[in-house]
């Protein structure tokens, strides 16, 4: 009986004396789970940081790009309009143009009429009938047919007043339609072939212009040049005048 006593104490005692034991392997536990969490937590913290940093850095890049996308912008308007103001430019130009060439296409052609009745045509109908349909087509700005239709023109009315008249606008039509050296030639025929016409100086300007479109200065000075000597006193030499200071080389720095 005794026996079974001290026993039960001894087991008693044990068992006071092992709790403390487990409590204290807990506390480990929650200590390393805490830590645990902690490294978790500065971990996805650090993480987010980044992330933030990220998308600051593209939020600002995005708000560079559109900086500049909202000047570019402002860029293209600025060009939009001086586009704007050069085309209303160009086209009133063209219109003056179509104006004074209609003014000179009066002036012009009266000059020739008396020389017409001096010697009239086979069909004078049909000839003044060819030389209006190709005016026309100048007029309408159909430059290219208006050339073609010209050099029928002179090939068929050869004898015909109007071969000066014929030979100066096949020249600015082909001109306009960009066909260059056809132009240069029909603008020395007229010079060469009517140098007293009321035509020939403004023939040299035009020749003038297309050597200057292609390149040759050298030949544009040399044609305006002629124009001074041979035709000083008419407009197409204040003309001239003017283009040969354009022409000159700006003076050198010192």
């Amino acid at each position: 009986m005794l026996a079974r006593r001290g026993i039960a104490t001894a087991l008693a005692m044990l068992s006071i004396g092992s709790a403390p034991a487990w409590a204290l392997f807990d506390d480990d536990v929650a200590r390393q789970r805490i830590e645990t969490l902690k490294l978790e937590t500065t971990t996805r913290l650090g993480k987010l940081d980044a992330q933030v940093e990220q998308s600051q850095r593209v939020q600002l890049d995005l708000t560079n790009q559109i900086e500049a996308l909202r000047a570019e912008i402002a860029k293209l308007r600025g060009q939009n309009e001086v586009l704007t103001y050069e085309l209303e430019a160009a086209t009133k130009r063209q219109k003056d143009f179509y104006l004074d060439l209609d003014n000179r296409l009066r002036a012009l052609e009266a000059a020739p009429a008396a020389a017409a009745a001096a010697a009239p045509a086979a069909d004078p109908a049909a000839e003044a009938r060819d030389y209006e349909a190709a005016l026309n087509l100048l007029k309408g700005g159909k430059f290219a047919d208006a050339q073609t239709a010209f050099e029928s023109f002179i090939t068929s009315w050869p004898q015909s007043s109007f071969q000066p008249a014929a030979h100066y606008w096949a020249a600015s039509s082909g001109f306009q339609a960009k066909n260059y050296a056809r132009a240069a030639e029909l603008y020395q025929t007229v010079h060469a072939q009517w140098p007293s016409d009321v035509r020939a100086p403004e023939a040299l300007l035009g020749l003038a212009n297309t050597q200057q479109i292609q390149g040759d200065t050298k030949g544009a000075k040399k044609t305006l040049d002629t124009v001074l000597a041979e035709y000083g006193s008419t407009p197409a030499a204040d003309v001239a005048r003017q283009r040969l200071k354009q022409l000159a080389p700006p003076p050198k720095k010192k």
